[in-house]
């Protein structure tokens, strides 16, 4: 809300007066606008792409859903942390941050492509 609030309204008016109906104001000026925030919008999600939000699944997953039910973090928790393999947890929460890493800087050399700023 605040980047939209940031978009001058002038431009909308201008729009308006040249004849742009809703969807070209959204395509020529509100988006193009919102840009750069969206780049690091994209650039800080991209790292979570491997969570599954584990909470949830050990809160649903019961006996009879076991086997269709788990996750590569469910098998991680319950192999890593209730059969106390540690460094088997560890092993894979490293692995997991590496791989997380990797897009984080992707996505940033991406948006450094296009033309924004990027986080770093």
């Amino acid at each position: 809300m605040a980047a939209l609030s940031g978009i001058n309204p002038n431009l909308y008016e201008a729009a308006v007066i040249d004849g742009a109906n809703r969807w070209q104001s959204i395509r020529y000026i509100t988006l193009p606008s919102l840009r750069g925030t969206i780049a690091i919008l994209l650039i800080l999600q991209v790292g979570h792409v491997l969570d599954t939000g584990i909470e949830q699944i050990l809160l649903m997953v019961n006996s009879l859903t076991k086997e269709v039910g788990t996750t590569l973090d469910l098998y991680v928790f319950q192999k890593g942390i209730e059969g106390a393999d540690y460094s088997f947890a560890t092993a894979f929460g490293l692995f997991k941050s590496l791989i997380g890493l990797v897009l984080i800087l992707g996505a940033n050399r991406l948006a450094k492509k296009v033309g924004e700023e990027g986080v770093f």
